[in-house]
Order: structure tokens, then C-alpha cells, then sequence
């Protein structure tokens, strides 16, 4: 899988998280960050085109796989605004506590290793009253395709980068001391298994100010 996970597996996630459908759930949630972002799994930057420069002073981007943000960075000397990049994963966050207005993540959910470890590091480096922007795909409610996205799951990681199709993300985030807001979610154009969407905000307290 070395050759794969290095070459081939980045380009496929790069063209599946580019899709049109992907690229309209994007255009709901990124515009609506503020301040000073980060981005957890960045990616191939994929979300870039979408800060709005009047509301984002700064975007720091994370994530762990060098083969994909070598595209991230090229894609940043296009963007009105300073990108600057860390290397890092989501489950030790290397920077301080309550230091981030937004926080975002976007397709990144479903395949960190230890996802509740990750999202109690973005709640720690939320500043008080910020917002946790996101938009994943996840377990369906339909219990036909639950099954489906259960049957597939062990394959799909070996294939997808360690991607689950079947994480209950509200459920997460109430697990790691989020309060959701505007949380909605429905099927996009796709592949059924991955295709329910969820997507909102959520604060680290009950001080979540609006984000739109």
C-alpha cells in the first residue's frame, strides 16, 4: 500500500473531494468563517476559493500528508489573504489554547484515527465564543444503507486513507462538548454509502455567537 498511499491515493482524494456536489456543501459552510481560522485537513486546499477576505484575517491549514498540501500551498498564492501551513495531526493540535476565532473541517472526520482526541483539541484552541465550522459525510439514517455503510467499512478504510462511512458526527460532537447550531444534514449527488451530508456550526459552550 506504500506506493498507493504516496502516488495514487492523493489524487483520487484530491478529484473526489472536487466533486460538484462536495464543491456546493463547501460553498455553504467555509464563507461563513471569521477571524483567525484553522483549517483541520487541509488538504489539497480545496476550501481556499471559498474564505471571504473581508471576514478572514488569517488561515493556518493542518494536516499530516505532505503529498497533499503541496497542492494546498500552490493553491494558496492565489487566494487574497495569508495562508500559512503546519504539519501536523488533528489528536496533538501544536498550538496554544483559545488562540482561533473559526475552526474548520470539512471531509476530514471521517478518517482521523482517533477522532474524539481530535475534536477536543479543536474545542481547547477555540477561543470562547467561537465557532466550529463543518460539513462531513456520515451514517445514514436509513437503516438499509447503514447496513451497506457497515458491510463496506473495512474495505473502504484499506482504500479510502482510513476513511469510516458510518461515524455519527452530531453524536461526536456532543461527545466532546460541542453545542451544535444550524446543524443540517441530507444525501448529496453520490455513491448512497457516502453521500449523507451533515453540516452547521458548533461552539465549545453555550456562548457560540452566530456565525453567518
Amino acid at each position: 500500500m506504500g506506493l498507493y498511499s504516496k502516488y495514487v491515493l492523493p489524487r483520487l482524494i484530491h478529484l473526489a473531494c472536487g466533486s460538484r456536489p462536495i464543491t456546493r456543501q463547501r460553498a455553504k459552510i467555509v464563507p461563513r468563517a471569521s477571524g483567525r481560522v484553522l483549517e483541520i485537513g487541509i488538504g489539497s486546499g480545496l476550501n481556499l476559493p471559498f474564505y471571504d477576505p473581508a471576514r478572514v484575517t488569517e488561515v493556518l491549514g493542518l494536516d499530516p500528508a505532505p503529498e497533499l498540501t503541496d497542492r494546498a500551498r500552490r493553491a494558496a498564492h492565489g487566494v487574497p489573504m495569508n495562508v500559512e501551513f503546519v504539519s501536523a495531526s488533528a489528536e496533538e493540535i501544536p498550538l496554544e489554547a483559545a488562540s482561533f476565532d473559526t475552526v474548520v473541517v470539512t471531509y476530514t472526520l471521517c478518517s482521523i484515527p482517533d477522532v474524539s482526541s481530535a475534536l477536543a483539541e479543536m474545542r481547547r484552541v477555540l477561543r470562547p465564543g467561537g465557532s466550529l465550522l463543518f460539513c462531513e459525510h456520515g451514517r445514514a439514517p436509513d437503516a438499509s444503507v447503514e447496513r451497506w455503510q457497515n458491510r463496506i467499512d473495512p474495505l473502504w478504510k484499506r482504500l479510502a486513507g482510513g476513511c469510516h462511512l458510518s461515524r455519527d458526527i452530531p453524536a461526536l460532537l456532543r461527545a466532546s462538548g460541542f453545542e451544535t447550531v444550524d446543524l443540517e444534514s441530507t444525501y448529496i449527488p453520490g455513491w448512497r454509502p457516502a453521500s449523507f451530508n451533515y453540516w452547521g456550526a458548533a461552539g465549545r459552550d453555550s456562548s457560540l455567537h452566530s456565525a453567518t
